[in-house]
């Protein structure tokens, strides 16, 4: 069971570096006039989110094999569930940050960079509370 809460962390670790940085590219993406910095970011970003992508499911399946170890605990904590709807949350963000590489790399991203600022915070939010979930155990 060590091996397993290890890896998932490991993972975690890994996947929320993508999408701390990933947003950042965006921000820069968009603050910037000059094509050949725009074209570069659109690459370091397209590289980025294929990089993590797999981080994100090796914390699933790691989290699954967890749960897997204590379902019957698990799956009647309040706690547990809120944390999973976060997990649910950061997928979703996670493939809209799929959608807008693929918007800055077909030169169809309109945000702004405030909006892209703001956007980067998201994944903090989650990172907080669920930590503070799975430690603490509240509920």
């Amino acid at each position: 069971m060590l091996w397993l809460k290890a890896f998932h962390l490991i993972f975690i670790v890994c996947w929320f570096a993508g999408l701390f940085y990933l947003p950042r590219i965006f921000v820069n993406y968009a603050a910037s006039d000059h094509p050949d910095t725009r074209s570069t970011l659109a690459i370091m970003a397209r590289r980025l989110y294929r990089f993590v992508t797999p981080f994100m499911y090796l914390v699933i399946v790691f989290g699954v094999a967890l749960l897997s170890l204590n379902h019957t605990y698990y799956l009647q904590s309040a706690w547990m569930w809120i944390k999973l709807a976060g997990m649910a949350c950061l997928i979703g963000y996670h493939i809209q940050c799929g959608r807008y590489v693929r918007a800055i790399n077909e030169d169809q991203d309109n945000h702004s960079h405030v909006f892209y600022r703001f956007f980067n915070e998201i994944p903090v939010l989650f990172l907080f509370a669920m930590v503070i979930l799975a430690v603490l155990k509240p509920f």
